[in-house]
């Protein structure tokens, strides 16, 4: 999984980027100090993966892996040029989802680049922006398809959908909000990458006084939570600044942290269950004394999907998948002791994958 990490200058984008990363990435006070998109691996915190690995005395545990990118604060005019402009916007069409971070909170010493704190219109200028740089990868596409829609069904019926979609964001509409008519449609659609159809998760970044009422007495961060509810977006309430402290401390140390704070999880854990959420996504396990590993999947995987995701050869030659819920097998001790139980069952092809199954899978080729 990609996020891509988005924000007006100085809204603390890089700050959570480096907490949430420890990558270390340059952060200051002014715009522009994220000139190349940083990149960091975050391994998916699965209590599941250390208990399994404690029971078979795996050599190697593997957790599942998210990739962040940092990418540099948009401003007005981004989309023609301004600022570092289209650069960082190609960056985001890469990405499955966008993490939005929004600036709540007040604080005199780091600077606006508009001048005050407004969550709803710094979510606006971006939106504008992505919509601006979506209208012109339409605007190519459609003088492509125009010179071959006379002769061809297909280019007719591609440039019909085109100008319908661009009329859609010339109204201020997100590409998310278009409706397909059909299944080629829908093909057509997925294939231009928009970046307004990317599914967006809003980090509303607040000051350490508004984390325990999970931001309910910010003006602000209302605003956004009923606006990401009205897009079908995820909303997290972080502190970018508390987080970073968090990143320097060792597992103990942050539970007593956030204990103090009166938080149940660390930001990063908030960010992972939403983008799962958002995703629709969720893992399968593999346990054994080599390695026990997360798969990372979407809902509703059927077995030789899922086998696919470890090896090609394991859905090509797929024969069957022994499976076991990963709480009976950690009651039970051992896989021999789980089928004796009965609690271990031989799935076929249409076995649909459920999260926290652990599956050995039969294959032959």
């Amino acid at each position: 999984m990609k996020l891509g990490i988005i924000g007006l200058p100085n809204v603390g984008k890089s700050t959570l980027f480096n907490s949430l990363t420890k990558a270390g990435a340059e952060s200051a006070n002014y715009p522009f100090c994220t000139i190349d998109p940083n990149i960091g691996i975050v391994p998916v915190p699965d209590e599941r993966l250390k208990l399994l690995g404690d029971m078979y005395h795996s050599k190697k545990v593997t957790p599942a892996t998210i990739e962040f990118v940092d990418i540099a604060g948009l401003v007005k005019g981004a989309s023609q040029g301004e600022g570092l402009g289209n650069q960082f916007l190609s960056n985001i069409r890469e990405v499955d989802a966008i993490v939005h971070v929004v600036r709540c909170f007040e604080d005199s010493n780091i600077v606006h680049v508009d001048g005050s704190i407004d969550p709803m219109r710094d979510i606006e200028t971006i939106n504008l922006e992505l919509i601006f740089s979506d209208m012109e990868i339409l605007e190519r596409r459609i003088a492509k398809v125009a010179r071959t829609a006379k002769m061809d069904k297909t280019a007719a019926k591609e440039l019909a959908l085109l100008e319908r979609l661009k009329a859609h964001l010339e109204e201020g509409k997100l590409a998310k909000g278009f409706e397909a008519e059909d299944e080629d449609e829908q093909v057509f659609l997925a294939s231009y990458n928009l970046l307004t159809d990317k599914p967006v998760i809003f980090a509303a970044n607040v000051a350490e006084d508004d984390l325990a009422d999970d931001g309910a007495s910010n003006a602000g961060v209302v605003k956004v939570k009923e606006f990401a509810q009205a897009g079908s977006s995820e909303v997290f309430v972080i502190c970018a600044q508390i987080e970073q402290e968090i990143a320097e401390l060792d597992e103990e140390e942050t539970a007593m942290f956030l204990e103090d704070l009166g938080l149940s999880e660390s930001g990063l854990q908030k960010l992972i269950r939403a983008s799962y959420r958002l995703l629709g996504l969720m893992s399968f396990l593999t346990a054994g004394e080599d390695e026990t590993r997360a798969w990372t999947i979407k809902i509703g995987t059927k077995a030789p999907q899922a086998a696919g995701k470890i090896h090609t050869d394991f859905e090509r030659g797929f024969i069957k998948a022994e499976v076991v819920n990963y709480k009976d097998l950690l009651e039970q001790g051992s896989l021999a002791a789980a089928r004796e139980k009965g609690l271990v069952g031989m799935e076929g092809k249409e076995y649909v994958v459920q999260d926290g199954d652990v599956i050995l899978f039969r294959f032959n080729v």
